[in-house]
């Protein structure tokens, strides 16, 4: 019995010859796209993967579509859904990771300029797409799939952070989608309150000795944490301050927001607010409170516009703006409600910037600390007044990156950089462009649950 010998080259060149023309005008185009990216990645070594391309639109050697040979229809059925369905999520997940995304406004931390239910189109071009940190992860879920509650990436391999080149950079005022920084360690039962938070409630060893009501402690990547958006209020070296609510950047005061929100008080003569007032006035429901410590006196988050409405009401016996203290829950922790620092009187404070030099005590450490042990990964610690990185004694830093201070226009009801610091340019994500569709909780889907008159709007109506 004899084989014939396989006759690669020949093979090749058959192979060659039964390409249409028309497939070759199509892999012409996939190929001029691909290397387009490659140049934008700036890493030729990508290109290697140009060979796969080959193989899957002219040579056919990897046998990719098998299935469609077979004579069993249920395999060329089934077969048939998951080659489009695969197609389907590597088409997503570079969309997602280098053009843009869909995501929800959660929580009311920028009411009344973005609105709880807003889903956003987020462009990840404006500042430049990071390349994926955790490159293996499902692109329909952040970090963990519904339902059946495990993650939804694999922690290895992790590459260093990259960005490519965009249309422009972080400017005062943007909103920005970014990764929560303190979202680095979680506890997977309660992740409001963050984890630091809690530490700072109950303690570490708490925590861990009481892993069935709170969860296990794990490490998130830094692409894997949790999305927050917030407004741009202080940018790489700029010395921010709070004054009497009034942001004021090197000495300059910042435009407010013209739906910025503050917590008033304010109180009725002789009878209730109905919940027709409060539609009327533009407070959902999930802002609204009561206290009846001093008899009925309502308070909520209202814009300057809400204020003098609230005004003309002839029932108003008074309306006074909320007058925050102190907090040891602000940024830095215990230190900033040492130094009288609160929510609405906060700072000075210097924003780092990348090849900036500061020097380091205890009072800078305060500061940066988090920034120059968590961020940029340095096995560094406070030892007395002196900082230790490396176990050696380090009289000054030299900071690696550039660094943000987020806010959000709800004054009064943002967890945001007064509360956990600093913004990592690594955590950016993208600048929000448009609302998609927004929907009003509050109200039944056709009772007014679709806010119609804010979709395809901008998402940024102050810049």
């Amino acid at each position: 019995m004899t084989h014939d010998k396989f006759d690669f080259k020949a093979d090749f060149k058959r192979r060659i010859s039964e390409i249409k023309k028309t497939r070759w005008i199509r892999f012409g185009i996939v190929s001029l796209i691909f290397f387009a990216w490659v140049a934008w990645l700036g890493s030729w070594w990508v290109s290697i993967f140009f060979f796969l391309l080959f193989d899957i639109y002219i040579t056919g050697y990897i046998p990719l579509t098998w299935w469609k040979k077979s004579k069993n229809k249920m395999v060329k059925s089934v077969m048939s859904w998951v080659d489009a369905i695969a197609y389907a999520l590597v088409l997503v997940y570079f969309v997602f990771t280098f053009i843009g995304q869909n995501y929800q406004i959660p929580s009311s931390s920028l009411e009344k300029s973005l609105l709880v239910g807003d889903y956003l189109w987020v462009n990840k071009m404006a500042y430049g797409p990071r390349v994926p940190m955790t490159p293996i992860h499902f692109p329909l879920v952040q970090n963990t799939f519904p339902i059946i509650n495990t993650k939804s990436y694999l922690d290895n391999p992790q590459w260093e952070y990259h960005r490519l080149k965009g249309w422009g950079n972080v400017e005062l005022s943007d909103i920005v989608v970014f990764n929560f920084p303190a979202g680095d360690t979680v506890t997977l039962k309660i992740q409001n309150p963050d984890y630091y938070s809690l530490v700072k409630q109950f303690g570490r060893d708490f925590l861990k000795a009481n892993e069935k009501d709170f969860g296990e402690i794990i490490y998130r990547p830094v692409d894997r944490r949790e999305n927050y958006v917030k407004r741009c209020v202080g940018l790489p070296g700029d010395t921010f301050e709070i004054v009497n609510g009034i942001i004021y950047n090197n000495g300059a005061e910042m435009k407010q927001p013209e739906n910025v929100q503050f917590n008033y008080f304010f109180k009725l003569k002789n009878r209730n607010f109905t919940e027709t007032e409060w539609e009327d006035l533009g407070v959902s429901v999930d802002d609204r409170g009561v206290t009846s410590d001093f008899g009925d006196i309502y308070y909520a988050p209202l814009t300057q516009e809400m204020v003098n409405k609230l005004k003309t009401n002839p029932d108003i016996a008074f309306i006074e703006k909320y007058q925050p203290q102190p907090d040891e829950f602000l940024y830095p922790m215990n230190d900033a409600a040492k130094w009288g620092w609160t929510q609405d009187n906060y700072g000075p404070v210097w924003i780092p910037k990348k090849g900036e030099t500061i020097e380091l005590n205890d009072s800078t450490w305060a500061l940066y600390g988090r920034c120059i042990r968590n961020y940029e990964f340095n096995n560094a610690e406070l030892r007395g007044n002196e900082v230790y990185i490396d176990g050696k004694p380090i009289k000054e830093y030299t900071f690696k990156m550039d660094y943000y201070f987020m806010m959000g226009d709800n004054r009064h009801n943002s967890l945001d950089s007064r509360f956990w610091g600093f913004v990592p340019e690594d955590h950016i994500v993208g600048k929000p462009m448009f609302i998609l569709i927004s929907f009003d909780k509050d109200k039944g889907l056709f009772k007014g649950g679709i806010r119609w008159n804010r979709i395809f709007t901008g998402a940024n109506p102050d810049k």
